[in-house]
This record gives C-alpha cells, sequence and structure tokens, in this order.
C-alpha cells in the first residue's frame, strides 16, 4: 500500500495521500486496492476525527492507468469486463473499483478532497467521494469516460445525481469536455476555490476535528441518507440523533468549553 497510498494520523486528523506521483496518480490494480484497503481502514481506526485526500506530484490523480487501457483492447478485455459485473460486491452494491470511490464516503467523519492539477475520469468519479472538495482555479476536471468509449463506472452516476441538474450530469457525461475549478464550483462539484487546497483541507480538518466527534459522526450519517431516505424517514432519524446526543458526555463537554470559554476536551 505504501507505494500507492500513504497515511498519516495526527491530531486527529488522517492525511493520506496518492503517491504515485511518476504517473499521475493514475489508477492502476494496486491503486484500487490501496485506496480500498486504506478507506476500509479508515472506517474503525481510533482517533480519526476527520480525514484529508489529495495527491503527491503534479496531480490529484489522471484517471486509469493506460495499462489498463491497453488490456481493454486485448482479448483480456472481454473478460475483465464480465467480471465488472459478476464480482462480489459490497453490501452498498459496490464492486472493487466503485467501492474506491465510495468507501470515503462510508467513513464514519468528513473526509474533505484537496484537488489539483487534474482529475480527469476516475480521478474525477473519487474526488467526487469526498464530502468536501476544495479545487484550484487551474484544475482541470473531466468526465472523461466517453474519450475512450465508455461510461462512468466507478460511481459516478450516484454521486453526481446529488452535485447537479440531471441536465448538467448528462452534458458532461457525453461530451467528456475538460472545466476549471470556478465552473466545477458553479456547477455544485466542488466546494470552492484555493490557492491551495491541501493547506486548506488540513486547515479545515483540524477545524472539525476539535468539534464533538459523536456530533459530527451523527451530521454525516444524516448528510448520507438524505439523498436517498424520504422526508418522514429523514425526520425521525435527526430526532433520534440528537436525542442521543442531548446530555451525553460530549455534548456536555462542548456546553461547558463554550461557558467556560476554554478548548474542548472531548473522548473518542
Amino acid at each position: 500500500m505504501n507505494d500507492r497510498v500513504s497515511v498519516e494520523i495526527k491530531d486527529g486528523v488522517a492525511d493520506v495521500r496518492l503517491v504515485r506521483a511518476d504517473k499521475m496518480n493514475a489508477l492502476d490494480n494496486a491503486m484500487f486496492a490501496a485506496l480500498v484497503e486504506t478507506g476500509e481502514r479508515l472506517k474503525t481506526e481510533q482517533g480519526v476525527r476527520c480525514v484529508v485526500l489529495s495527491g503527491e506530484g503534479r496531480a490529484f490523480c489522471a484517471g486509469l492507468d493506460m495499462g489498463n487501457f491497453a488490456q481493454m483492447a486485448s482479448g483480456d478485455g472481454r473478460r475483465s469486463s464480465e467480471a465488472l459485473v459478476t464480482t462480489r460486491r459490497t453490501p452498498g452494491g459496490a464492486n472493487h473499483a466503485q467501492q474506491a470511490c465510495m468507501v470515503w464516503r462510508e467513513i464514519p467523519v468528513p473526509v474533505i478532497g484537496a484537488i489539483h492539477g487534474v482529475a480527469f475520469g476516475g480521478g474525477f468519479q473519487l474526488a467526487l467521494g469526498c464530502d468536501i472538495r476544495l479545487v484550484t482555479a487551474d484544475v482541470k476536471l473531466a468526465v472523461l469516460e466517453i474519450k475512450w468509449g465508455l461510461v462512468p463506472d466507478m460511481a459516478g452516476i450516484v454521486l453526481m445525481r446529488g452535485l447537479v441538474r440531471d441536465d448538467v450530469a448528462r452534458e458532461l457525461t457525453f461530451t467528456g469536455r475538460i472545466f476549471g475549478g470556478e465552473e466545477a464550483v458553479a456547477m455544485g462539484l466542488a466546494t470552492r476555490v484555493c490557492a491551495d487546497p491541501r493547506a486548506e483541507a488540513l486547515a479545515m480538518a483540524a477545524e472539525i476535528a476539535a468539534k464533538n466527534p459523536d456530533a459530527i459522526r451523527a451530521g454525516k450519517r444524516l448528510l448520507n441518507m438524505a439523498a436517498e431516505s424520504d422526508q418522514p424517514a429523514i425526520l425521525l432519524a435527526e430526532s433520534r440523533e440528537q436525542g442521543a446526543l442531548i446530555g451525553s458526555p460530549n455534548q456536555i463537554e462542548a456546553v461547558m468549553s463554550n461557558l467556560q470559554k476554554r478548548a474542548a476536551n472531548y473522548a473518542d
């Protein structure tokens, strides 16, 4: 895993970096495995309150490795395509490649993506798996699969549907056009433009890590269900989450630390 993804945990923040910089962090089988393994680990990692996902070198992630495209054009391509459908899936319905993006939504704490350089195809879908996306103004983004005669298949359709209008998702999918940071924010695909996304992501993560971790996790659970559940179910879930929080040790600590004007000391 260390030659594809690195993880450093400090003060409640997991700093996750794609480290295949010589290939612009392109997605090969080893990278898929490392992303899934890292995400699954962070689901239960003690003391993690926020995650930052970024890429080393010139790009966040250039998309699928060219070697994988070559394999598609060979006799192995048909066998690989059959495996996409028949492979074992997660309880959420994802195959291995889709889980490389979906796992970040399943991590119980917020995941902040710091996106620079390029995020094409699978790299763009990986960025969509983050809860928050900070981008540079000159970043290059694209749902690029149509260039290779394909469709987005790493959970891109699921992840885009809650972010952009239907016609916008269709235009990007059908054309594969490249767009920048400001347009991404305007469309709803990025949170905001930053000069240094990773620095701002780490600062935001530190701020989140200083909040009641029980409330942060409850908020992510509610937001994850918002796109799929009906109004009565969401309203009931809000009440249940709030009922569990009120009077709990960490919620009392939040109140007391504010009243006493001191830093909070939360338990994980």
